[in-house]
C-alpha cells in the first residue's frame, strides 16, 4: 500500500521541479533530504523512476511520472478543499427521502426548491411508500422519512412540518355533492373505499364511520389516496381521505367537503438519532416548512 505521505512528497516536488524548491511548499516542517527519501521510497514501490534531473537543482516528471501525477494531483488539489467543507458543515451528495404520494406531490416541492437553490451540491433522490418507510429508515438505506408516523422508534428522531385535514371526498355527480353539509350516516348505503396497504390509515377511516354509525355494506380498497381519488371519480364509492391542501383533495370528477370537528393530523420528517449530524439532513432541516 503506498503512503498518501510519499504521493504528496512526489506531489509537491512535480509542482516545483525540484527538491529544495519544494521544501517550503509543504504545510509542516520537513527537508531536502526528507523529501528525497520519501521520492526514492515511492519510486521503490512503484519500480520506476519518476524524475529527470535535467539541471542542478531542478527536476521534471518522466513518462512514467507524468501518468502518476495525472492521477494523483487533482486529488491532493482538492483534498484540502473538502476537508474545509467537512469542518464547516457543507458537504454535497444525494440526500434519500421516501415518502408518501400525497406529501411527495403536495408538501417536497416547494420545500426542495429551496434547497436547491440554497444548495445546488446536494442532489434529492426520492421514493415513494405506501406506508411510513421507518424500517428503510433505520436500516441506513433512507436519509429521512417523510410522513404520517402512527408510532415513532425510540432510535428516530422528528420534526413535524405540515398538517393535514380530514374530507369526505364524493362522486361529483353523486346526490350529496351538491349540498353544502354531508353528513356520513346519509352515506350508509354507498360503497366505501379504503386504504389497503397502510393499516393505520385504514383503521382511521373506518373508526370514523363507525362513530358516525355506518358500517359500510361494501367496501372497495386501494394502495394511495391517488388511486382512492380515481376510484370515487369513477363514482366506485365514497371516501374520508386526510389532505395537505386547504380545500381538499382536488381530482376531476371529485368534490370534496371538510369534516368539521374532526381534528388534524400531522406530517413529520424523522431521521435516524445516529444520522443528526450529518450535513445532508441539517441542510434539509433548516429549509423545512415551520409549523
Amino acid at each position: 500500500m503506498i503512503q498518501l505521505q510519499r504521493l504528496e512528497g512526489f506531489y509537491r516536488v512535480a509542482r516545483a521541479e525540484g527538491y529544495a524548491r519544494a521544501v517550503p511548499t509543504f504545510p509542516y516542517p520537513i527537508t531536502q533530504p526528507g523529501i528525497h527519501q520519501q521520492v526514492k521510497r515511492l519510486e521503490a514501490e512503484v519500480g520506476v523512476p519518476l524524475f529527470e534531473r535535467v539541471g542542478k537543482d531542478r527536476v521534471v516528471l518522466t513518462p512514467e511520472g507524468r501518468a502518476l501525477y495525472a492521477h494523483v494531483a487533482p486529488f491532493l488539489e482538492g483534498l484540502d478543499t473538502v476537508v474545509q467543507s467537512l469542518r464547516k458543515g457543507e458537504v454535497g451528495g444525494t440526500l434519500r427521502i421516501h415518502a408518501s404520494g400525497h406529501v411527495l406531490r403536495h408538501l417536497l416541492p416547494a420545500w426542495l426548491r429551496k434547497l436547491q437553490a440554497k444548495r445546488p451540491d446536494i442532489e434529492v433522490a426520492l421514493f415513494e411508500s405506501k406506508t411510513p418507510a421507518l424500517d428503510v429508515l433505520r436500516s441506513g438505506d433512507t436519509d429521512l422519512v417523510v410522513d404520517h408516523l402512527p408510532a415513532v422508534p425510540d432510535d428516530v428522531e422528528t420534526r413535524e412540518v405540515g398538517r393535514t385535514h380530514p374530507f369526505l371526498v364524493l362522486p361529483a355527480h353523486h346526490p350529496q355533492a351538491k349540498r353544502p353539509r354531508v353528513r356520513l350516516e346519509q352515506l350508509r348505503d354507498d360503497a366505501f373505499i379504503a386504504y389497503s396497504t397502510d393499516r393505520y390509515l385504514r383503521d382511521l377511516q373506518l373508526a370514523a364511520l363507525a362513530r358516525a354509525g355506518v358500517t359500510p355494506r361494501r367496501l372497495h380498497a386501494a394502495d394511495s389516496s391517488e388511486t382512492i381519488l380515481g376510484f370515487v371519480a369513477a363514482g366506485l364509492g365514497f371516501s374520508l381521505l386526510a389532505s395537505l391542501l386547504p380545500g381538499g383533495p382536488r381530482e376531476a370528477g371529485v368534490v370534496s367537503k371538510a369534516l368539521p370537528g374532526a381534528g388534524t393530523g400531522s406530517v413529520h420528517a424523522a431521521w435516524r438519532k445516529t444520522a443528526a449530524r450529518s450535513p445532508l439532513i441539517q441542510a434539509a432541516l433548516s429549509l423545512a416548512p415551520r409549523r
